[in-house]
């Protein structure tokens, strides 16, 4: 951001009433907006002096022309010269966009410290996945941008001087993200495991006598977070909460058809975990149906259905539900690989206090863990960064914890009020998530000052430039220039984030809209998107 202003005076601008709207009307005048109750009841008629009368039906004229239906409202964006003007605008978009659901918007300027605009700027509601700007603050506040998370290698018994471990090698995680093939780039080219497996080598370890052990002990036990939809489960982006995480906890499974019959097995490599498989082979065919699924009683990972005789090798993706044993497997076929014997089995299990270091891995810094988290939207990595928020000597990783020491830090440092924001996951996918846009922008305003606050700024997407803002506001003011966090689910559109005004203003804006009209809805967000960036006064 070109210009930076005083915490004490973003706060009055947030707490200040906006200039020029009635106390009442549809725009926020800085008190709380009263919720809305829903009713199963029919609305009752109005009691008129005809109530008694018998309602006579008017007669059908044929041929009469039927009204036509009202037409929606067309939405456009603006480039308004006074303050009043840009409220206007903004006004018409969110009154005239949506026919049914409930919006909250909020926009100040961070050069002048005026609040330009706020509509509903308490209302307390759904962000799906801009609830990521609340977990990069509080993750970024608690470590700074160049912090690692240490994954440990530990054992629990002697080494002989021929490098066997006369007890078990225990992976201890602490809620990296990173730990996954696909970030090789990140350590010069190298899977992750297998630069992890490479340090143990170093350490001169060459068999382990007993087992491998994944050890998950710095987050709570909770693998889905409370609000998850049941829907959710099976899906990439709803993967299971662990501070030991591999690949981000999604198995890979190939299979192919073969003379002998369906040959079914591991994307990745993995010693140690079981596969079961009834795959058959159709002939005369190029199509498959397969399903893949780990079953939670026996932890075996199962593949049923047919592939055509002819048809290519198929690779399919599951949620992992033991986490820690997935890793462990991981890890005991990158040792394998590189000659070291493991006599015993995967499972998972707690380090006793008596185990020793053998070696240890550290995480990319956390800066590139936020800017990967807010750029794909990642809600595994929010989900980590956001339970590692809350953990201490004391205290173990969990969401409850992460929720209260979000509510401290928004309300001692960030000014907002108490109630403003209800965290009960950190990536915003939980039904009971709610946020105003009001404590959205004071974070936005707190973080110009804050010394972590250019890297949160790096890590939005770019409209019309990068990530899931690639595609909007394309050929308008606000490409290359608007900087913001997405989130989208069912019910829920949003935005928030910078944008520099015509005249070089900095502002920061929230856009929250919950309801089912979500294709108009992002509409009016990106058409305000691109009436700020092309603001003036």
């Amino acid at each position: 951001m070109r210009r930076r202003l005083t915490a004490s005076l973003i706060l009055l601008a947030l707490l200040a009433p906006v200039a020029g709207v009635a106390q009442g009307s549809s725009a926020s005048s800085g008190r709380p907006a009263p919720a809305a109750r829903a009713s199963t009841k029919p609305a009752a008629s109005k009691k008129t002096s005809n109530a008694s009368k018998p309602r006579v039906a008017k007669p059908v004229v044929a041929g009469a022309a039927k009204r036509p239906a009202p037409k929606s409202s067309p939405i456009r964006s603006a480039a308004p010269t006074t303050a009043h003007g840009l409220r206007d605008h903004l006004l018409g978009l969110v009154s005239a966009s949506t026919r049914s659901g409930r919006w909250g918007v909020m926009v100040v300027s961070l050069t002048r410290g005026d609040t330009l605009f706020g509509h509903n700027a308490d209302a307390m509601l759904l962000p799906a996945s801009t609830m990521k700007l609340y977990t990069s603050a509080i993750a970024l506040e608690r470590f700074g941008p160049a912090h690692q998370f240490r994954t440990e290698v530990l054992r629990d018994g002697a080494v002989l001087v021929d490098g066997t471990v006369q007890g078990n090698l225990i992976l201890k995680g602490a809620g990296d993200p990173s730990l996954a093939p696909r970030f090789a780039a990140w350590t010069q080219g190298v899977r992750p495991m297998d630069a992890l497996a490479e340090q143990v080598v170093r350490a001169g370890i060459t068999r382990v006598k007993g087992d491998i052990i994944g050890d998950a002990s710095a987050f709570e036990t909770q693998r889905v977070p409370d609000g998850w939809r049941t829907r959710y489960l099976q899906a990439s982006y709803a993967a299971r909460v662990s501070a030991l995480s591999f690949n981000e906890n999604l198995a890979h499974i190939t299979v192919r058809p073969s003379a002998r019959g369906a040959v079914v097995a591991f994307g990745q490599a993995l010693s140690g975990l079981s596969l079961k498989s009834t795959v058959t082979v159709r002939p005369n065919t190029a199509g498959a149906s397969v399903r893949v699924w780990q079953d939670t009683l026996t932890q075996s990972f199962r593949v049923s259905g047919w592939i055509g005789a002819r048809s290519r090798t198929r690779t399919y993706q599951v949620v992992v539900e033991q986490p820690e044993r997935f890793v462990a497997a991981a890890f005991r076929a990158a040792l394998e690989a590189r000659g070291i014997q493991v006599d015993g089995v995967v499972r998972d299990g707690e380090a006793p206090s008596s185990a020793q270091r053998v070696t240890t891995w550290s995480s990319p810094p956390l800066a590139q863990l936020v800017a990967t988290m807010n750029g794909e939207s990642n809600n595994h990595f929010a989900e980590l960064l956001f339970r590692n928020a809350a953990r201490s000597d004391s205290a173990i990783g969990s969401a409850q914890v992460a929720n209260q020491s979000l509510t401290t830090f928004l309300s001692d440092r960030v000014g907002a009020a108490k109630g403003a924001v209800y965290a009960a996951d950190g990536s915003g996918l939980s039904t009971l998530d709610r946020v105003t846009p009001r404590s959205m922008v004071q974070l936005l305003g707190y973080g110009i000052s804050a010394p972590w606050g250019q890297v949160l700024q790096q890590s939005l997407p770019v409209a019309g430039r990068t990530e899931t803002l690639r595609g909007r506001m394309r050929g308008t003011a606000a490409q290359g220039n608007l900087r913001a966090k997405t989130g989208t689910t069912n019910e829920v559109t949003s935005l928030g984030g910078y944008v520099t005004a015509r005249n070089g203003e900095e502002l920061a804006f929230s856009f929250l809209y919950n309801g089912r009209e979500l294709w108009r809805a992002r509409a009016a967000i990106d058409a305000m998107g691109v009436t700020l960036a092309s603001f003036s006064r």
